[in-house]
């Protein structure tokens, strides 16, 4: 009787096995499709993420470049302002020195504002600001500012006959215009007087 316990004791225990199998495994059918789901979902979620992430990095580092040209820009209209205050002081030595003697620019004190002059410039130089070249040139209004027009025999039209004031550029930027006095054709002459195809009657 303790073997025919035994064996019914067994006997259950192998059916609640089975049941307990056939649960796990209708429940195991179902958990990949779960995992394949959950899975798939985590994935949409980390390249959601992704994107965003790498469009915060793109709009982040388009901002650094938009700034750091905007910088850029900024300075260079600061070193425009004060090359600008400086052209006044240049056309001072250039007035001083034109009307200079002669007999005086063996001096010292001469010799020294000619090599302040020349610092000057060097420096001018350095930061890229160059002369506007005028004399024989086509007037140009991005670069010329006609002062007057002049009839000038051995010019052509719109020809710059002289320089008022020098002008400066700053790499591509005009930084002050040059101030110039322009030929101008002649005017036409009248044939009035000269007219033979009249009648005299």
């Amino acid at each position: 009787m303790a073997r025919k316990k035994k064996t019914e004791a067994e006997a259950e225990v192998i059916e609640q096995e089975q049941v307990e199998g056939e649960s796990v495994t209708e429940e195991g059918r179902d958990e990949p499709e779960e995992l394949r789901d959950k899975l798939e979902q985590a994935e949409a979620q980390v390249a959601e993420y992704l994107d965003g992430w790498q469009r915060t990095q793109a709009e982040f580092s388009n901002y650094k470049k938009r700034q750091e040209a905007e910088m850029a820009r900024m300075t260079s209209l600061a070193n425009m302002v004060v090359l600008r205050k400086l052209l006044p002081v240049v056309d001072d030595f250039e007035r001083a020195l034109a009307t200079l003697p002669a007999d005086l620019s063996q001096l010292t004190w001469c010799e020294g504002i000619l090599l302040i002059r020349a610092k000057l410039d060097a420096i001018l130089d350095s930061e890229g600001v160059k002369p506007i070249e005028t004399e024989g040139q086509v007037f140009d209004p991005r670069y010329h500012e006609a002062v007057t027009y002049e009839q000038v025999p051995g010019y052509e039209d719109s020809q710059i006959i002289g320089e008022v004031q020098r002008g400066y550029t700053l790499g591509e930027r005009v930084l002050r215009p040059a101030l110039v006095r322009v030929a101008k054709a002649p005017a036409p002459q009248s044939d009035e007087g000269n007219d033979t195809t009249g009648s005299k009657e």
